[in-house]
């Protein structure tokens, strides 16, 4: 879990941002001991991080840093793969592969995920831990982002992406890897942007 919030954490900082239009929403988006209930995120900022093959990406609301906001990171970890081959397919998210809370079972993936999301509510959840991660469901891009930071085609710049997923604490899995389905959340969201170069966002206000 450490590895997993290390690399979600690190790929939200220096992006280049632009404006963009998107939603995450859930009918029912539970977090301990902070909401049970429905959610909307309508989010404001939009940014990406390019790393060789790899692409993170933070849908949030408002431009204040990751620690006090709420907002979606998408990681993705083979942008040439899904490029090539994969836009317009569902392509199946969770997370990374190794990445198991402590006591959860140990099992082989022969297929891992290539994507991982993770909703913060850190605004709205002060006190409490505030971010949920995807453990099932499916991501469609129409477009993904080259990851070439002088990208010059606007086709190859933008970002087009639709999700269903099932959002949960991996601190919840039962010693059969499993999670109490009052615990899981269902969260829906859709995003576009165009990546654009420039001043680095802000690690801090």
């Amino acid at each position: 879990m450490k590895r997993l919030i290390l690399l979600l954490a690190l790929g939200a900082l220096g992006c280049s941002t632009s404006e963009g239009d998107g939603e995450v929403q859930s009918d029912r988006l539970y977090i301990e001991d902070c909401w049970n209930g429905p959610f909307s995120l309508d989010p404001t900022f939009f940014g990406a991080n390019p790393y060789r093959n790899t692409l993170s990406m933070r849908i949030q609301r408002g431009d204040n840093i990751e620690e006090v906001s709420d907002g979606l990171i998408v990681l993705v970890n083979d942008v040439s793969g899904i490029r090539s081959s994969r836009l317009g397919q569902n392509v199946r998210v969770g997370l990374p592969p190794g990445v198991k809370p402590v006591g959860a079972p140990v099992t082989f993936d022969g297929d891992p995920p290539i994507v991982s999301l993770s909703l913060y509510l850190h605004d709205t959840c002060h006190a409490q831990n505030g971010t949920l991660y995807a453990v099932d469901g499916t991501i469609t891009f129409d477009a993904l982002f080259s990851g070439d930071l002088n990208e010059d085609s606007a086709d190859d710049r933008l970002t087009e992406a639709k999700f269903e997923a099932s959002f949960a604490d991996p601190r919840h899995t039962l010693s059969d890897g499993s999670i109490d389905p009052e615990r899981m959340s269902t969260v829906t969201g859709w995003f576009r942007f165009f990546f654009e170069r420039g001043q680095p966002a802000q690690p801090f206000p």
